[in-house]
């Protein structure tokens, strides 16, 4: 498959995922159930995967483990309260941020270079975040904390994000699935360690619930460092951006009666999206 066609598919996955982890909170599973939940079924997906490749080299794969426990580690952690707390669109749109956060962290430790496209497309985003941020239509579980997590998280993502792309510069030769599995075996210890340090129960049907979307969040994981490795970033991210649209789309869809998705919401995505993609392409 293509870098264009992965991340299309990366992209759909997020955004499904992202309304998947909200259906299970709506019925009053902890977030800290739905996080571990969550990653466990992405984590053995990404691991089969990485297993199918026979590239097991772990003392070249060992520093994505700094990044697992930032994302999905702490950044799933955050979202999953994100979401309980804003719902799902509004975190989508959150997340959508990402670029903004990735080229700050980028100019500032990979000395990439400031360009006319990059301040266009950080101003879209910080625009869609004040509509956002305006949009009165919200719904009653709606708590601004939520927006809080959701940014915190995004920081977290936008970190590993950079934190990758200079570790598959350094060393190009780990294979993307095996770097997508470590990052999620960290992951998945950190979730644990948290549900455990919460004293939450952690029962049957709370798995079973969040099946899907752990699903789901493999699959776009996998599809994702597949794309990278296939494709340019100026290719890949705008593409992967659009996974705030994905998340609008689908809550409208799936969610419409508790997610209150109106017009300053659609206009925040679609400005955060656009802003993503001039960041992607002038990178």
């Amino acid at each position: 498959m293509t870098a264009i066609a992965l991340a299309a598919l990366s992209a759909f996955l997020f955004g499904a995922m992202t309304v998947l982890v909200r259906i299970p909170l709506r019925k009053g599973v902890p977030p800290e159930a739905g996080t571990l939940f969550t990653i466990v079924p992405a984590c053995l997906l990404t691991v089969v995967v990485a297993a199918a490749h026979r590239d097991w080299d772990l003392a070249d794969a060992w520093p994505f483990v700094f990044a697992g426990l930032l994302a999905p580690g702490i950044a799933q952690i955050l979202f999953t309260f994100g979401v309980r707390d804003a719902g799902a669109s509004r975190t989508s749109v959150t997340v959508g941020t990402a670029p903004l956060f990735s080229v700050a962290t980028a100019l500032v430790f990979l000395d990439e270079p400031l360009v006319a496209g990059l301040v266009l497309g950080a101003a879209l985003i910080v625009t869609g975040g004040i509509v956002l941020a305006s949009d009165q239509a919200r719904p009653e579980h709606f708590k601004r904390i939520g927006l809080v997590f959701a940014l915190v998280g995004t920081v977290a993502f936008a970190t590993r994000d950079t934190y990758v792309r200079w570790l598959v510069t350094e060393n190009p030769d780990v294979e993307p699935a095996l770097a997508a599995a470590t990052t999620m075996v960290t992951g998945t210890a950190v979730s644990l360690a948290f549900a455990l340090w919460t004293k939450t129960a952690l029962t049957r049907r709370a798995a079973r619930a969040f099946v899907p979307a752990g699903l789901c969040y493999g699959l776009s994981y996998v599809f994702l460092f597949e794309a990278f490795a296939r494709g340019r970033v100026s290719v890949v991210s705008p593409i992967v951006a659009t996974e705030s649209l994905w998340g609008v789309t689908l809550s409208w869809l799936l969610l419409r009666s508790s997610e209150h998705v109106g017009r300053r919401l659609v206009l925040g995505a679609v400005l955060v999206v656009a802003g993503g993609v001039l960041i992607g392409i002038y990178r």
